[in-house]
């Protein structure tokens, strides 16, 4: 199995992928949660998700203080990075810091900046998450498939 290096996988995270966002629920006696999500990366290695801090997702990351997450590549050659860590800050989403750049990687400027505009109004609690990765897995099946 062929896993990435340092820079294949910073630079993987870079591009746009819908993450796949994991964190153990507060009750504790189901399975964890997990859930597509958006995310960024930025280059002072941390991963930023937005989410309503009243979501599932907001009070399981909120109890749990961390969370994983796992972009992939879903055509050949298949590829993944798996991420989790603590949360190192958690604070109110700002439109123009968090909302907009989140929108826009994954929209286009124009969709995304209205996308941002909508979710902004109608989610006074949304929350940032960001999170600095302590452990890593990857996966680059290039070689092995001849690609």
């Amino acid at each position: 199995m062929a896993t990435m290096t340092r820079a294949q996988r910073t630079a993987f995270l870079a591009d746009v992928h819908v993450g796949v966002l994991s964190v153990n629920r507060p009750d504790g006696g189901r399975a964890p949660l997990a859930v597509p999500i958006w995310y960024a990366w930025s280059t002072d290695g941390v991963i930023s998700v937005v989410t309503s801090s009243a979501s599932q997702k907001g009070q399981a990351i909120g109890a749990a203080g961390r969370y994983s997450l796992v972009a992939q590549q879903e055509a050949p050659p298949y590829r993944y990075v798996g991420v989790e860590g603590p949360v190192v800050t958690s604070e109110a989403c700002e439109l123009e810091r968090d909302l907009r750049p989140l929108a826009t990687r994954y929209l286009g400027a124009e969709a995304g900046g209205a996308y941002a505009e909508a979710w902004h109004a109608l989610d006074p609690e949304a929350t940032v998450y960001r999170m600095r990765p302590e452990h890593w897995l990857s996966y680059d099946a290039t070689d092995e498939l001849g690609i």
